[in-house]
């Protein structure tokens, strides 16, 4: 898996725990849910800097309309410390991804 493959992969994990404790919780998502990971998903495909893409709170160029990426931080937010217990090798590797500094353009 590349990184920008783990990165679409840990997006959507972000997204099904946060969709399930606030949306549902019988459901994989919701429906709003599953529009901002088919729209996370194609800002991660389309990244100007490909494989050296940085983490998106790293980054200088914010791809995201400004809803979307309130949402998407507000998903971060509450997902992101529960990753470490639910998904920790995923966390791990976003961890170690935040430590790299952004790619020269």
């Amino acid at each position: 898996m590349n990184k920008q493959q783990r990165e679409k992969h840990t997006v959507e994990k972000m997204i099904d725990i946060y969709c399930k404790a606030m949306h549902q919780p019988d459901k994989v998502r919701c429906e709003k849910c599953e529009q901002l990971l088919q729209y996370s998903t194609q800002r991660i495909g389309k990244c100007i800097y490909g494989k050296d893409k940085p983490v998106c709170a790293k980054c200088k160029i914010h791809c995201y309309r400004p809803q979307m990426r309130e949402e998407i931080k507000n998903v971060m937010r509450y997902a992101g410390p529960k990753m470490v217990l639910k998904h920790p090798i995923l966390a791990f590797y976003h961890l170690l991804d935040s430590l790299r500094g952004q790619p020269e353009q």
